[in-house]
């Protein structure tokens, strides 16, 4: 029998503080050569669109399957997700699919808690200003994830679509400071997040000159190899750590374009952040050093995820079975 998961059973099953280390172990399982995990194919569909099979197993306890993803940037004028996705978990003994589930509010989730994840050791220990550039559904649950890190004493919000962000902060349980400019939210921040829709090469999210020092930036935005969310000066002079070095150097605009014009090496990634959460390579090494954590989403955490949401509906009667044959 398979399990089919809808989007109301995931948010039921699966609470933020849970999938925060549930990403922990699985990002350290990555970075120890406990997954079996390509960099995803993706077929590109037109201008803001592409299709892309994020497929992993893991070793120990072992999980098996894939999510099926595709963004659609014209989604967002017909006020639809810009990314819809599935996820399919398979038995590893057998191949036979386990359970079908919906993937948006696990990409959704998961990204957030993997920033958190990333603050959590590379931040300043006395990190007090979150900046969160965007108001959609990332800039929410980013909010959410941070929050359980640390109670900061401001959180600002800017968004490029004005009324979208005073809404929300007017949904918000937490009290955010609504700013005019993009630099006006930066400027003096401690953690800064990036979660704006804009990808282009020329027109950075954010510039260098507006980051302070001692500052963690997490950029979760411009996931392929022509886009770019951060001025490429920022990106040379920060401390930069991937979820994959294999993905990022296929994958990440801000790396793969800033490698090809010079200015940086390779080796500018130091670390993937799952050797940071195992400890052999530090996250941070000065209270100045401007750290940042560059996220593409990884195949292992929509796993870990879909795997502690299928267990949690087990237990808890969530979901409908449907018998596929076979």
């Amino acid at each position: 029998m398979t399990l089919c998961l809808s989007e109301a059973d995931i948010r039921a099953v699966l609470p933020m503080p849970d999938l925060v280390r549930a990403m922990e172990t699985a990002l350290a399982a990555f970075s120890s050569g406990q997954v079996v995990q390509p960099v995803r194919p993706v077929v590109e569909m037109g201008e803001a669109a592409f299709f892309a099979a994020m497929p992993a197993f893991v070793r120990d306890p072992p999980v098996l399957g894939a999510k099926l993803v595709a963004v659609i940037g014209a989604n967002q004028a017909r006020a639809l997700p810009t990314h819809r996705a599935s996820i399919l978990l398979l038995d590893p003994e057998t191949g036979a699919l386990m359970a079908l589930m919906d993937g948006r509010l696990i990409t959704e989730m998961r990204t957030a808690a993997v920033s958190a994840v990333s603050a959590k050791y590379m931040a300043r220990a006395d990190a007090g200003v979150l900046a969160i550039l965007g108001s959609g559904v990332q800039a929410r649950s980013h909010l959410a994830a941070f929050m359980l890190w640390r109670p900061f004493a401001e959180v600002r919000a800017w968004s490029p679509t004005p009324d979208h962000v005073r809404q929300f902060a007017a949904e918000s349980a937490v009290p955010l400071r609504v700013c005019r400019s993009a630099a006006e939210a930066v400027r003096g921040a401690d953690v800064l997040v990036l979660a704006t829709a804009s990808a282009s090469p020329d027109i950075p999210v954010v510039e260098d000159a507006w980051v302070a020092p001692g500052a963690h930036v997490v950029s979760i935005g411009a996931c392929r190899p022509n886009q770019r969310e951060m001025d490429p000066a920022l990106v040379a002079r920060a401390r930069v750590v991937v979820d994959s070095r294999a993905s990022a150097f296929q994958e990440s605009g801000d790396i793969v374009l800033g490698i090809s014009e010079g200015r940086f090496a390779p080796s500018h990634v130091v670390a993937e952040l799952g050797e940071v959460i195992s400890g052999s390579i530090p996250g941070r090494t000065a209270q100045s050093e401007i750290t940042l954590f560059k996220s593409l989403g990884l195949a292992v955490e929509d796993l870990a995820a879909a795997s502690l949401a299928y267990q949690r509906a087990r237990q808890q009667g969530k979901g409908i079975k449907i018998e596929l044959g076979g």
